[in-house]
């Protein structure tokens, strides 16, 4: 029965960055890591992003058998029992800790056809399975036209694919950017040889020899040689659920990302914090959440008490475009364009009650800390005194 001091139940970028901050702390506590993955911890960004443009594939490993941590992989746990401190794994393994993180992410969401034959991407198996395809196969549909579809369906056309994009909404992005930007963004793929179909839902999948055969509900056929979908995830809750964790939209976790039982404590996509700057709890699905959430956790269980009150941001590449993204970009709320160069260069300002909420930085670079100052900041914000605050930056 291996026993360690700390246990972390996931695989992710969270574990690894927790396993660092463990040992910023403590230099020889035993680290423990169980993993429903087949590979060792890796950076995510990479599989949709960089790996499509030459990047090796040796650069994306985080590197964590430097730490002394003992990693179980293509493992599931079953069970916690927080009385014993006792964890079950699915091959009846039995582990016991100190202190537990529940690291467990999240699953893409999935459409109710096509089982198997749609790459729902998010793994690194999933990385190896569509590049496989690409080696051969020439049209691919993306279903979603979100974060994860765009970055696909412009890594696989930079590839020379035929892609294209199927989604509910009126443009890429829409969720996220203005209706102008959404519409220039869209037309910007239709440019670079992405067939948009907005407004189409799919509802059917068959194949036919090695081709797919997607059916949208406007009675339209879309040949591929693969598909995938980006179509968001659902966090991983239901271990948290079993031993009576409080849940809402995540693990919820005070400000030293402790859940409800103190030995436990929780990061990432799964976890659930209070933001003081935008006074409410969130829930955070990318890369600098997992690492800065991720570290702070391995430290406090280490014995810190260091609150946690970051507001993480985002970053996408599409073609050539780039942005950087703090707070809550939900283009249902008030925006304020500030361009440099409309659609090419400026600052997009979120605006609820006179305040900031969430600021995008479109190809405007080191103004990041910038935005998070000002949205922590009470206001009244105005268009007049947003007009040119955060727009004059360096170029990356």
């Amino acid at each position: 029965m291996p026993n360690y001091k700390y246990l972390i139940v996931g695989g992710g970028m969270t574990a690894a960055a927790a396993v660092e901050g463990i040992r910023e702390i403590d230099s020889s506590g035993g680290i423990g890591l169980i993993s429903a993955e087949s590979d060792p911890p890796y950076d995510r960004p990479p599989l949709s992003k960089s790996l499509w443009k030459g990047k090796p594939l040796a650069r994306i490993w985080r590197k964590t058998e430097d730490k002394e941590v003992k990693v179980y992989l293509d493992r599931v746990v079953k069970e916690i029992v927080p009385e014993q401190k006792r964890v079950v794994d699915d091959k009846g393994d039995i582990f016991t800790y100190q202190k537990l993180l529940l690291a467990t992410g999240g699953r893409p969401r999935q459409l109710a056809f096509g089982d198997g034959q749609i790459i729902y991407f998010r793994t690194l198996s999933d990385y190896r399975r569509l590049q496989a395809l690409a080696e051969t196969g020439r049209r691919f549909a993306v279903i979603g036209g979100g974060f994860i579809g765009s970055e696909i369906a412009a890594a696989l056309a930079m590839n020379g694919k035929e892609v294209v994009m199927i989604f509910p909404g009126k443009d890429i992005g829409d969720r996220v950017f203005p209706r102008p930007l959404a519409r220039f963004v869209s037309n910007f793929y239709t440019k670079k040889g992405v067939e948009v179909l907005a407004g189409e839902k799919i509802i059917g999948l068959e194949t036919q020899g090695n081709q797919r055969v997607l059916k949208t509900s406007t009675k339209r056929e879309i040949e591929a040689d693969g598909v995938v979908a980006g179509v968001g995830i659902e966090p991983n809750v239901e271990l948290a659920q079993t031993v009576g964790l409080e849940v809402e939209n995540g693990i919820i976790v005070d400000e030293f990302l402790r859940t409800s039982h103190p030995d436990i404590h929780a990061a990432g996509d799964v976890a659930a914090f209070y933001n003081p700057a935008l006074g409410k709890h969130i829930r955070v699905e990318h890369e600098d959440n997992a690492n800065a959430m991720g570290r702070m956790a391995g430290r406090n269980m280490a014995g810190k008490a260091e609150p946690y009150h970051h507001l993480p941001f985002f970053y996408s590449d599409m073609f050539d475009l780039g942005y950087e993204a703090v707070g809550e970009v939900d283009s249902s709320l008030e925006t304020f364009a500030d361009w440099k160069r409309p659609n090419e260069e400026g600052v997009i300002y979120y605006l609820q009650n006179g305040r900031v909420r969430g600021v995008l930085l479109w190809n405007v670079w080191e103004q990041v800390e910038a935005a998070r100052q000002l949205i922590a900041e009470p206001g009244p914000f105005t268009v007049r005194n947003l007009k040119g605050r955060l727009a004059h930056s360096k170029k990356k």
